[in-house]
């Protein structure tokens, strides 16, 4: 896999742009709910590709237990998933972040209504290096200078997506404070991607969905964790100071230095599938499948006891 340059990293903000640019999108709403019932019909998502293993575990789950309904899901970039709820192709979208004030505006202006929305869980951003790579351990300033490519060591920065990604603009917004990537970053067509490419680069760095490689007991993820290392990163506010991997209970604690929300939105004003879909992932089945693939679920207590084993 070679990696390509990223596009439109000055438009990280693109789903204002494409808010502006849809007009009169006519919702199918009325149609819709002589169609479907909460348990039988289909529904069609875009979802942020960073979170691909615990979605489809999701919709799996899901599907077993109302058989005549259908989630069709189609992961892409955060800004497609945005584009794809305002055009009426997708009424539901999975995203890092909430609607802004003019999403909400518009949406209201357009269709009379708001979207619903609101936190399903917390994820944390990994960085995974070559395995013969020394540098196991990073403070988050060495994170901010691998990103602007002002590194004494000069690296290959590789992310998911070829267009503006969740990861991206978490990497822009919140780890740059509106700083821009150097040159040196790259981006792969997936989150797979980006750890083949680490696995095959002794001097890349990847940034990745810690979803992809949490899961202790996932053949397919224990793999990926053979081909590479994941680094710890500094906790400035950990007394005393430590270095943390990106674990439930470091998250849970915001000792790892890198976490954000995984939320739902739906555009839908009546009971239909997406319903249903919302109050399966916010109640216990849906919270606990999020505990099981090590994210933190928002919507129930998750506890850490201190436990002493006797030999």
């Amino acid at each position: 896999m070679t990696p390509v340059k990223f596009r439109g990293l000055k438009s990280l903000t693109l789903s204002c742009f494409v808010l502006s640019l849809v007009c009169g999108c006519a919702s199918h709403d009325g149609k819709k709910a002589l169609q479907e019932s909460p348990t039988s019909g289909s529904i069609d998502i875009s979802v942020d590709e960073s979170f691909k293993p615990i979605i489809d575990e999701e919709i799996k789950v899901f599907e077993s237990s109302f058989p005549d309904a259908k989630v069709n899901v189609h992961y892409k970039s955060e800004a497609d998933c945005f584009r794809d709820l305002a055009a009426d192709s997708a009424r539901m979208i999975i995203v890092t972040r909430e609607l802004n004030n003019q999403e909400i505006k518009f949406y209201k202006n357009s269709f009379s209504y708001i979207p619903t929305y609101d936190l399903l869980a917390y994820d944390a951003i990994a960085v995974i290096v070559n395995n013969k790579s020394a540098d196991t351990v990073l403070t988050m300033n060495d994170v901010r200078s691998i990103l602007r490519d002002s590194s004494k060591k000069h690296v290959q920065v590789v992310m998911d997506g070829v267009t503006a990604t969740s990861t991206v603009r978490y990497a822009i917004d919140s780890v740059l404070k509106g700083g821009q990537l150097g040159k040196n970053v790259f981006a792969a067509r997936s989150s797979e991607q980006v750890i083949n490419f680490v696995a095959n680069n002794e001097n890349a760095v990847g940034f990745i969905g810690v979803s992809w490689i949490a899961d202790q007991d996932d053949p397919k993820q224990l793999n990926f964790l053979q081909k590479v290392k994941v680094a710890a990163i500094k906790c400035d506010a950990c007394v005393p100071p430590d270095y943390v991997l990106p674990l439930q209970s470091d998250i849970v604690y915001k000792r790892y230095p890198m976490v954000r929300g995984l939320y739902y939105i739906l555009k839908e004003n009546f009971s239909g599938i997406g319903n249903n879909f919302v109050n399966f992932l916010i109640y216990e089945r849906g919270q606990l499948i999020f505990r099981r693939a090590y994210l933190v679920p928002a919507r129930m207590s998750f506890e850490i006891r201190d436990v002493q084993m006797k030999k």
